[in-house]
């Protein structure tokens, strides 16, 4: 094993805030005169908690820049940003002067030129008189050891790149492929590198999820909700029929949701439109306890969550509703009732006594959009699939700014599920500016 040969020295040190969140942002320049950039969050040179994870990213104005569809360079680097993010620890290093493999941004271009005319990707650099791949990562591994971060998780999936790091003394100790999507007009530029240049064959989906959840998981208290609804905004036609709405990949999400909490609540108007379980069956995991919040006490006895007792329930009900008698796994709440329901704050605080500080808000849209305009929720995770319904049961709804300049604008970030595409809103951060302020 050698040593980087790259000297580098860092000439800036800032920060950057992104849709993904805020970065360390520090710029480098190597002894080429090549200048270069590191995204990074977290401690680099701890290895208490495991090796970081780092994407070592090659320039691609087309595809970082302009969204260019023929390679997936873009979507990449906004995969490892989200990972990152998620976890809260680990770098990009952006490397300059790797344009189309290292040739540069005209030859590229001219190289898309032959491809147009039928080479692949490979052929083309070779037919302009260019190595395959021409890049050299001295200038990454002197940044990372710069960093203190000589031991890493590489995010990539090219093993050609790890096994130069290894060479310039940065120890590997995982490698994995980020998930990103599939397009028309890439597809044999994907399959060009896994069968010319030996890169990995799929994703890795654990990863792919940690993107997705890695922000909600673990034992702290959180307010999660969730909610299905087509592009105009309803979330099931007049009659009440909305339960194919979303596609199976969006069932998986909200299953996965409910493996991450201690409780999911809907009110009583789902549970006689759908007549749901609640339970956890499309992934692995626990099923949470469901909660009914129901202040006429007007759920049909012969729905499921208060019959089939797969898992516990909790009957939230006014103080004089007039109740049946129940099986053993459903427990009967009384809350006081304000004049429009029961306040948010006093559900969560009686699962809270309860030991269930992990909750997920399921539906319907009335019920989301009470907690929502309440300031309850932390994460609200909104899945729009690409229907027209024109009329019915409205999704998420609250009382608007009179201008744009008003809207409510937090973090968000998105990703698809099948012909779906999910948006994730973190609200922690602007609750003073919500729909509850406003």
């Amino acid at each position: 094993m050698t040593t980087h040969s790259s000297v580098v020295t860092r000439v800036a040190t800032t920060s950057l805030p992104c849709r993904y969140g805020v970065f360390d942002m520090l710029g480098f320049i190597d002894d080429a005169g090549i200048e270069h950039v590191v995204l990074a969050q977290g401690d680099l040179a701890s290895d208490e908690a495991g090796p970081p994870m780092v994407r070592v990213h090659s320039e691609c104005l087309t595809g970082d820049g302009f969204g260019s569809w023929r390679c997936d360079c873009g979507d990449q680097l906004d995969a490892a940003l989200a990972t990152i993010a998620a976890v809260g620890r680990g770098a990009v290093v952006y490397l300059r002067g790797h344009e189309g493999r290292g040739i540069g941004l005209a030859e590229k271009l001219r190289a898309y030129e032959l491809q147009d005319a039928g080479m692949d990707t490979v052929d083309a650099n070779l037919a302009l008189g260019h190595e395959e791949d021409a890049r050299t990562y001295h200038a990454a591994a002197a940044i990372l050891a710069s960093l203190g971060a000589t031991r890493i998780s590489l995010l990539s999936g090219n093993p050609a790149k790890q096994l130069a790091l290894e060479a310039l003394g940065i120890e590997v100790v995982g490698r994995h492929n980020l998930a990103v999507p599939t397009r028309a007009e890439n597809e044999r530029y994907l399959a060009t590198k896994r069968a010319r240049m030996r890169h990995d064959p799929a994703a890795d989906t654990d990863l792919e999820l940690l993107g997705r959840y890695g922000d909600i998981t673990g034992t702290d208290p959180v307010v999660i909700a969730q909610m299905g609804q087509s592009a105009d905004g309803f979330i099931a036609a007049r009659s009440g029929d909305g339960a194919e709405l979303t596609s199976v990949e969006d069932r998986e999400h909200l299953h996965r949701l409910r493996a991450l909490v201690d409780a999911v609540v809907v009110g009583a108007s789902t549970v006689a439109a759908d007549d749901p379980r609640l339970t956890v069956r499309s992934v692995t995991g626990a099923d949470p306890v469901r909660v009914v919040v129901d202040p006429s006490a007007r759920t049909s006895p012969a729905a499921r969550v208060l019959t089939d007792g797969a898992a516990p329930t909790l009957w939230l009900v006014g103080e004089d509703a007039p109740i049946p008698s129940v099986p053993a796994h459903v427990t009967v709440l009384r809350l006081p009732e304000q004049r429009d329901g029961f306040a948010p704050a006093a559900i969560l605080a009686r699962l809270a006594e309860r030991g269930l500080g992990r909750v997920l808000i399921e539906g319907g849209g009335r019920t989301v959009s009470r907690f929502l305009t309440a300031g309850a929720i932390d994460h609200l995770f909104l899945t729009v699939a690409p229907v027209l319904i024109g009329d019915g049961v409205p999704g998420v709804r609250f009382s608007g700014a009179d201008r744009l300049d008003g809207a409510v604008r937090p973090p968000s970030r998105s990703f698809p599920l099948g012909p779906d595409t999910c948006l994730h809103f973190d609200l922690r951060t602007g609750r003073a500016k919500g729909p509850a302020a406003a």
